[in-house]
């Protein structure tokens, strides 16, 4: 009998739906606290802070929370994963479009050219960039028929690297030169231009498409996040990805 109530009760826990599930948060940004970017932080038990400390912190949902001390408690009302997915994009691209439609963001290029993979690194224009912690990275420009020679080197130009685009190539693979940080700054120059491109490395901690759109949103890394918003789309089957998203 005790075997048989034990399969029933594990029955009706697979028929709960995913908003019956606790979250597991990620911490994207602190001040004070001493937890890291990529700290996994369990969303159903409260949390405390002091004056002055600061958490923002990402559900697998792709929803984001920052809390300010004092504060206790648990980090958001429902520390659970939405059951919509197709609801949780619709929130996510209307954070994207607040958040684009800034004057800091119009200034850095939010109408920027469509990414043909969230993970390719536009190197034609400056602004924000993610990247996957321990990837390897690969650098993009718009499709050109022209050949065309580029360097590329940190702020310190503690090392520099001459490269040159091929007639016809839109990707290339970084050398191994290419060091990145926690958030680094670096230069690209090309010709006469010189751009700036903050990469921000993206823990992997950070888990599935939803998720990863937030951080970028966070991070300001919007035409990467755009192009992560049209794959999910696609994904669930919609059309109105792309006329959702404004530029």
């Amino acid at each position: 009998m005790s075997k048989l109530l034990t399969r029933l009760f594990l029955s009706a826990a697979m028929l709960l739906p995913l908003s019956a599930t606790a979250a597991q948060l990620v911490v994207i940004d602190s001040y004070g606290t001493g937890m890291k970017p990529g700290t996994v932080v369990d969303g159903s038990k409260p949390i405390n802070l002091t004056e002055g400390q600061k958490l923002t912190l990402i559900g697998p949902d792709g929803r984001s929370v920052t809390l300010v001390g004092k504060f206790s408690g648990l980090a958001l009302a429902e520390t659970t994963l939405a059951s919509d997915p197709k609801q949780a994009l619709a929130a996510l691209i209307t954070t994207r479009n607040a958040r684009a439609n800034t004057i800091a963001a119009i200034r850095s290029g939010s109408t920027a050219a469509v990414l043909p993979d969230p993970w390719l690194i536009d190197i034609s224009r400056p602004g924000q960039r993610c990247v996957r912690e321990g990837e390897p990275q690969v650098w993009w420009r718009p499709a050109t028929d022209i050949t065309e020679d580029f360097m590329v080197f940190p702020l310190d130009k503690s090392w520099t690297a001459s490269l040159s685009w091929d007639e016809g190539d839109d990707r290339m693979e970084a050398p191994q030169l290419w060091r990145f940080d926690t958030e680094s700054l670096y230069i690209v120059k090309t010709g006469p231009q010189e751009d700036a491109i903050t990469v921000n490395i993206i823990p992997s901690s950070v888990k599935g498409e939803l998720m990863m759109t937030a951080w970028m949103l966070e991070k300001g890394c919007t035409q990467q996040a755009d192009a992560f918003l049209r794959r999910i789309g696609e994904e669930q089957g919609g059309d109105k990805v792309a006329t959702m998203v404004s530029n």
